[in-house]
């Protein structure tokens, strides 16, 4: 019986049932992990003995037949406690010392009956868009020559290349849509007030980030939010009318250009949801330059703080992160980050979303960068990378409303996504115009060439 490559959801249902061992799962799963990871680069570090031994836990569970995910190996950022591992936010510059215990996400995943199989690579203090340290580069499954995306890049990889059907990231800029886009994998940024991040007890970059889930099905995606939020998200919202659709390719970015296959792409999201009964028209959010400068002052000056909170000697900084935390620091001087930025731009969103339901956008404005060691490149051009391509994500960051990102078609080899958007509490729905996507167009779940089914 193939293992690799099954669903969560599959994989969950033959071990509460009794019809796999939990060690099966795990040990199959290992197997393809250490047959792949030379070409993949998506894990910090791989918990192989601490991994079965958890497995023959599951399997001894007296409720085993309750555990919703029972035996289902899941992979977690570098960023999250793991007991016994290092957290070394994809920095040399951390400390190596070990977590006594586990993040309180972590400890919801042991309770539902998840094994964590290791935790997965990402770039320096989560600051960018490409992931890759001093040990390796995390490239994209579809297309190696190609960055995996950033900052939870080790966690999309390793979802799309089949390691792990479920991965948990965190989002601050699009660091969990922008990996799951280039790596073909479906990702969710959920709203306030879910899953926020906190780095010394004060919430991350400002408020800005959230933990987000990574999977192949949408059905995975809601099952793991459901366990890592506690609550179960309903599969649909009761609406007295058919879901109103804006469809919009304008970069939030002044001045980035969008490339006409991501066009095309939404276009065609946007005519298949209008097929399926869905009332879409063409509408533009109301983007200004504030939302830019308050998202460039909470990206920047967020930095400095992680660098405080994690007493860091800059000196053991990389580079372009130096000029990133310098770049902040100067702007704090003359543009300290506002909490009326964001509250400004979630009322001058009220009466978009008052008129339609949920935003439709492309992913990225052009294919992601290069694989490559962007970690020894200068700052300016890291910065010229991620905005030319990822202007779509951070606006709703800033909102700190509900975003995910669904793959449909390809181009050249590697996947092209939409970003669905939705007001803050509204989760439910942005899942089910992904289900209803991901029906009438369903996307290969794993990326070919790495000996997993790609159905």
């Amino acid at each position: 019986m193939e293992l690799v490559g099954r669903t969560a959801e599959d994989l969950a249902q033959a071990v509460r049932t009794g019809a796999l061992d939990a060690r099966q799962v795990v040990s199959a799963h290992l197997t393809h992990l250490k047959a792949v990871e030379p070409r993949l680069g998506a894990f910090a570090s791989v918990r192989h003995r601490a991994a079965l031994e958890e497995a023959d836990a599951v399997d001894r569970h007296p409720d085993r037949a309750d555990l919703p995910l029972a035996g289902v190996p899941i992979a977690v950022k570098d960023v999250i406690e793991v007991a016994g591992e290092q957290t070394r936010h994809g920095s040399l510059a951390t400390s190596a010392a070990t977590a006594d215990q586990d993040h309180p996400l972590v400890a919801r995943l042991r309770a539902a009956g998840a094994i964590i199989l290791g935790k997965t690579r990402c770039p320096e203090l989560s600051l960018w868009g490409t992931t890759d340290d001093p040990a390796a580069t995390t490239v994209n499954p579809w297309d190696p020559t190609r960055s995996a995306g950033g900052s939870s890049g080790g966690s999309a990889a390793a979802v799309a290349a089949g390691v792990v059907p479920l991965a948990v990231g965190t989002d601050g800029l699009g660091s969990v849509r922008i990996p799951a886009a280039a790596c073909g994998v479906i990702g969710l940024r959920p709203g306030s007030p879910y899953l926020g991040v906190e780095l010394a007890g004060v919430p991350h970059w400002f408020g800005m980030t959230r933990f987000g889930p990574l999977a192949t099905t949408v059905a995975d995606l809601r099952l793991l939010l459901d366990v890592l939020t506690g609550v179960a998200v309903p599969p649909t919202e009761v609406r007295p009318h058919p879901i109103e659709v804006a469809v919009s390719w304008r970069s939030p970015a002044p001045g980035a250009s969008v490339s006409g296959a991501w066009r095309e792409a939404v276009l065609e999201a946007g005519r298949l949801l209008h097929h399926a009964g869905c009332s879409v028209v063409r509408a533009d959010p109301p983007y200004e330059r504030a939302v830019v400068q308050a998202v460039v002052a909470r990206w920047t000056q967020g930095a400095g703080a992680d660098v405080a909170a994690l007493d860091l000697d800059p000196d053991l900084l990389q580079p372009r992160t130096r000029a990133h935390v310098a770049a902040g620091e100067r702007l704090a001087k003359v543009a300290p980050v506002d909490d009326a930025d964001a509250v400004d731009w979630r009322e001058r969103l009220a009466p978009f979303f008052a008129d339609h339901d949920v935003l439709l956008t492309p992913a990225f404005a052009r294919a992601q960068p290069a694989a490559t060691a962007w970690h020894t490149r200068p700052w300016a051009a890291n910065i010229a990378a991620n905005l030319s391509a990822y202007p779509f994500s951070a606006a709703w960051n800033l909102a700190d409303v509900p975003a995910a990102v669904v793959p449909l078609w390809e181009e050249g080899g590697r996947p092209l996504a939409v970003q669905i958007v939705a007001d803050v509490g509204r989760e439910a729905l942005v899942l089910e115009v992904a289900e209803q996507l991901t029906s009438m167009v369903p996307p290969q779940r794993h990326a070919p060439g790495w000996g997993v089914p790609t159905a």
